[in-house]
């Protein structure tokens, strides 16, 4: 093979492609600051934490920030002032938005911030729309209605722009979903966010629903932008995502890590690398780790060990078979072979090697490998000495553990 054929894979993907992500023109939108906050397993992130994380959004290409929800309460509405005033102060190339209800005193707390800042916030109102939601709260198409009509016309009497959220609108009939939208656009909305707030959709569920709605925006005859927010609840978030852009949304919402209320929303981390792999995003990933390492922290929030990327395990191997073909790619002085012949994905694409641990499963590869990334010349006695210390072990040795055989090994030699 001469020189690195790596990027000859047959691609199956690319056979007969459903997805058409490559050329698509969208931007991401994060919640992590207002959706992913409201877990009742994670930490509300102090404000310097949170700003913090605004800067890393920035860096890996995020287009827009969801500051908060200003009306939850006085930190929500102090921390989303800050996070504002950062985007303004530090220049960072985000614009802000803030979620209210539909309800004069919620927009007003959004207006406020905009007000104080002078920056253009984005106003993303939400109302129930699902017959499950109608059902529970007593309220007519009409009484939506109403709540949409006040809150948009204070909103657009107080210069914000503003998008409707139809929360569970993958659970809504067109008869609801028709004289809502029309009504919207009517009072000078140019925005609509589809939601799957309780994580119901599957693809197909995405592809009509956009479809449906496309056709309705185009018989009104008015350009309207389309988001996309959805949850995790069957394991699709990702997916349907990505099936959104496909579809033609602008905006494609999610959270660092996925997190959110009950099992999460779409992860917007993991959104990013399905893009990049399909040359669909061509800003600077180098930083995504940090940035849900970031948020892992801040939130108090465990990363899987078999999470994809940031994970620890993601680019970590202990397997015999598996080391012996990346030791074979790196003597061959090809680091991107060695990072493709047991993994779809880059690590260097994200600041990250690959790493090769000694267990149970490994082999004398496994072992030689440690021995050369600490510096010590190969000793086969010795490195079978490691290996059998490893198969004994239930788990994978650590370096302590290596580092033990080792300096019992030299106390031998010395006392010969």
């Amino acid at each position: 093979m001469g020189g690195s054929q790596s990027s000859d894979v047959h691609d199956w993907n690319s056979v007969s492609p459903v997805l058409q992500l490559a050329g698509r023109q969208f931007t991401l939108l994060d919640e992590t600051l207002r959706d992913g906050v409201q877990s009742p397993s994670v930490v509300d992130p102090p404000v310097e934490d949170k700003l913090a994380i605004v800067h890393l959004m920035a860096k890996v290409g995020i287009g827009v920030v969801k500051a908060g929800m200003p009306s939850a309460g006085p930190r929500a509405a102090a921390d989303a002032l800050a996070v504002v005033t950062e985007i303004r102060d530090a220049r960072l190339p985000l614009l802000a938005a803030c979620a209210a209800r539909t309800t004069v005193n919620d927009v007003a707390a959004v207006a406020d911030i905009a007000q104080k800042t002078g920056v253009a916030v984005e106003v993303y109102t939400f109302i129930g729309s699902s017959p499950v939601r109608l059902y529970a709260e007593g309220w007519s198409v009409d009484d939506i209605v109403r709540h949409l009509e006040r809150s948009t016309t204070f909103a657009h009497a107080q210069g914000l722009s503003s998008c409707l959220v139809t929360e569970d609108t993958t659970r809504s009939s067109p008869e609801v979903l028709e004289p809502l939208f029309r009504r919207a656009i009517d009072l000078g909305i140019r925005r609509l966010c589809l939601c799957d707030t309780a994580g119901h959709a599957m693809p197909d569920g995405v592809r009509a629903l956009f479809a449906w709605t496309q056709a309705l925006v185009r018989a009104i005859g008015v350009p309207v932008k389309l988001d996309y927010h959805g949850h995790n609840d069957r394991g699709m978030a990702v997916t349907n995502a990505l099936t959104a852009i496909d579809c033609g949304a602008d905006r494609v919402h999610g959270t660092a890590l996925g997190i959110g209320e009950r099992v999460g929303n779409a992860a917007i981390d993991q959104i990013l690398i399905n893009l990049a792999l399909a040359g669909a995003w061509h800003h600077d990933l180098s930083q995504l780790v940090t940035y849900c390492q970031t948020v892992a922290r801040a939130c108090g929030v465990e990363i899987p060990a078999n999470y994809p990327v940031s994970g620890r395990d993601a680019f970590r191997t202990a397997t015999g078979v598996h080391a012996a073909a990346i030791v074979k790619a790196e003597r061959r002085g090809d680091l991107d072979l060695a990072d493709r012949v047991y993994s779809s994905v880059r690590a260097r694409a994200f600041g990250l090697t690959q790493i090769i641990e000694i267990g149970h499963m490994s082999g004398l590869s496994n072992v030689g490998h440690w021995l050369a990334r600490h510096g010590l010349d190969y000793d086969d006695e010795l490195a079978r000495e490691i290996l059998a210390c490893a198969k004994a072990a239930r788990r994978v040795l650590s370096d302590d553990d290596v580092w033990a055989v080792v300096r019992e090994r030299r106390v031998r030699l010395a006392t010969k």
